[in-house]
């Protein structure tokens, strides 16, 4: 019977020092993790009024989210993590009456825009 108990004890003290996520070791190198879409001011500063669906999704490339309820509300979301656990999140949003950019929100707000 010890044996049993000394070999689930070596067991459980494995798995628990196999457990990454529990130690933070000194030396190994951790990434940043980015999700979601890239947005620079650049890309938001070519956005103008009256521009089509089509002329916005080139210029911003592919919402990350398109609402069901929502069609005329497209959202970019940017999510980065960086080795330290930091997380940050930018959002913006367009929308649209029809197929014609009218307005946007979010972090960040094109130039010249009333």
């Amino acid at each position: 019977m010890p044996s049993t108990v000394r070999s689930l004890a070596i067991a459980c003290l494995c798995a628990l020092l196999g457990a990454c996520s529990l130690f933070k070791f000194p030396g190994v190198h951790r990434i940043e993790v980015q999700q979601g879409n890239i947005i620079t001011q650049e890309m938001v500063d070519q956005l103008k009024p009256g521009m089509t669906r089509r002329q916005v999704r080139f210029v911003l490339g592919t919402p990350l989210l398109e609402d069901t309820f929502e069609p005329n509300r497209w959202d970019y979301i940017n999510r980065v993590r960086s080795p330290k656990n930091e997380v940050t999140q930018k959002r913006f949003s367009v929308y649209f009456n029809g197929d014609i950019l009218i307005a946007t929100s979010g972090d960040w707000q094109p130039a010249g825009w009333p």
